[in-house]
Order: structure tokens, then C-alpha cells, then sequence
């Protein structure tokens, strides 16, 4: 699965990488995503109830989780603790940091086909979740997307980051499943059909 938040012009952050709006929703409402353990070591994402019974499902659902090299330094890899899953695989032409979490295994591909590969054998019979932008985008021209998952938020950047990263060629999606209404975000689900 493909997954981000997203502006309803399609853009991931803006050309500075700030998310600006696009995370408001994750602090909008009473109730946590993440147990209170995973709290300590990343953001407290309190939403509404809706995006709750969603989101929680959908992370809960994760197994393993691909992101970008570009991701990966702006969030220093999450700690090698992603907010979602239980591995983190990176994409990357550079190697792993120097001293970066020696204890964890965290494997770097420069190869979007053989990230994706570890990250299933990782996953085991749960879901692989491919960060959206330049990574993303690779991964669905590649063939190894079969569901692209959006948290629109109801923001115009204009420009910056794109949520399919410079994808080339028309890949027909179907119909959104489910289509959820959160407070300030639409959470859409679209299985791939097929590339043109």
C-alpha cells in the first residue's frame, strides 16, 4: 500500500518540506492512534473518532514500512521506530549513517524492487506501507503498489512535493473504499486496476 497525507492539489509538503496544515488532523481530536508506550517515542496523535476506528485499523494492519532516503533523514528514520509497523526499510544510493542506531536492523536497498521484496518478507502476512513521494511513486510505476491509501486534507500548496512523486504514464485506480469523513481530513482507499 501506498500511503500519505495529502493537499487536495496533491502535495505531500511544500517545496521547504513543511507539512504546513496537513497534520493538523492528527492533533484535532480526544482519542490516540498509538498506545501509550509508542507515545514516548513519537508525536501524541489524538483524532476524532472516525479517523480513530481508521486509522488504527490501518496502522494496525502495518507490518513493515519502505520510506525514502530524503524521508528518512528528515525524520532520522523515526529512531528505526516507525510510527506504523514493526521494520523500516529504506531506499537510499547512499549508505546508512555512520554510527545511525548500530543496535537496529534497519536495511538500506538503492532499489526500489528489492526494498519493497525485504519489506514483505519482513511483513510476513500484514500489510507493507510504501511512504508516498519519489519512492512511492517508483514503487506503483514498478507494478508493486496494489492499493494507494490518501488522508486528503482540505488545503490548496500550489506546489512542492507530489504525492505520486514524478510518476510517468496513467495507472487506473477503482473507486474509493471506504471513503471516510474525519474532522479537517477524507480518508480514501483505491485499489490499482491497472497501467496504461
Amino acid at each position: 500500500m501506498m500511503h500519505a497525507v495529502v493537499s487536495l492539489d496533491g502535495f505531500i509538503a511544500d517545496e521547504n518540506d513543511d507539512v504546513g496544515p496537513l497534520f493538523d488532523w492528527y492533533f484535532n481530536g480526544d482519542l490516540p492512534i498509538v498506545e501509550e508506550a509508542a507515545e514516548e517515542r513519537h508525536a501524541v496523535f489524538r483524532v476524532s473518532k472516525r479517523s480513530h476506528e481508521y486509522v488504527s485499523s490501518l496502522w494496525g494492519s502495518i507490518g513493515a514500512t519502505v520510506q525514502g532516503r530524503h524521508l528518512f533523514d528528515l525524520t532520522n528514520g523515526w529512531e528505526a521506530e516507525p510510527p506504523a509497523g514493526d521494520h523500516l526499510v529504506v531506499v537510499s544510493h547512499r549508505p546508512k549513517p555512520d554510527g545511525w542506531h548500530p543496535e537496529a536492523d534497519v536495511p538500506f536497498f538503492e532499489d526500489v524492487g528489492a526494498a519493497v521484496a525485504e519489506a514483505k518478507a519482513r511483513a510476513g502476512d500484514r500489510v507493507v506501507a510504501v511512504c508516498a513521494g519519489n519512492v512511492g511513486g517508483q514503487a506503483l510505476a514498478l507494478g508493486l503498489v496494489d492499493e494507494v491509501a490518501m488522508d486528503v486534507v482540505p488545503v490548496v500548496f500550489g506546489s512542492g512535493k507530489r504525492y505520486f512523486g514524478p510518476v510517468a504514464g496513467q495507472h487506473l485506480l477503482g473507486d474509493a473504499n471506504p471513503v471516510i469523513q474525519g474532522d479537517r481530513v477524507l480518508h480514501l482507499r483505491y485499489r490499482v486496476k491497472s497501467r496504461a
